[in-house]
């Protein structure tokens, strides 16, 4: 199944949208520490709101620790970046692929460039910067759920 990885996020509004997105759409979360925030911060629970508890979140002290936990599934680490000539839409997903974003600020290291078994860009307006952090992961997630047919059955979950 797709996953969604932030490594060291920095910003708990964003993390908490994330694990909303987790709940809902029924995938894992991991969040590779360092974080810039206390994962009990009221914003977090805020953004998350009651879905928090139905997330599928794991919480990682460091990538070296999320790797590890992961290895087993052998999933391909997919890098969203600013600084990828290849667009999210032309890339095809398998559904054991790990979607990662980086820093909010920062964006991801070099060495996490370097470890990306892919690494793909949202096109944007000339002059833009970049989209906010958790609407560019929900963006690159549904296209991967979409390729995989990995959305949720909206009958099984009783809405039509």
């Amino acid at each position: 199944m797709v996953a969604l990885a932030l490594f060291q996020p920095e910003i708990p509004s964003n993390t908490g949208a994330l694990m909303r997105l987790s709940a809902c759409l029924s995938i894992p979360l991991h969040i590779i520490g360092p974080t810039g925030f206390v994962m009990t911060d009221r914003a977090l629970r805020r953004a998350g709101m009651d879905y928090r508890d139905s997330a599928k979140t794991q919480q990682h002290p460091d990538f070296e620790a999320f790797e590890a936990a992961v290895a087993w599934e052998r999933s391909r680490f997919i890098l969203m970046t600013t600084q990828a000539p290849t667009v999210f839409t032309d890339h095809v997903f398998a559904p054991s692929d790990i979607i990662v974003m980086g820093r909010e600020t920062a964006g991801a290291p070099d060495w996490l460039h370097q470890r990306a078994d892919a690494r793909l860009s949202i096109p944007m307006q000339a002059g833009q910067r970049s989209l906010n952090l958790a609407l560019a992961a929900s963006m690159a997630v549904g296209e991967a759920l979409r390729q995989t047919g990995g959305f949720p059955d909206p009958l099984a979950s009783g809405h039509e």
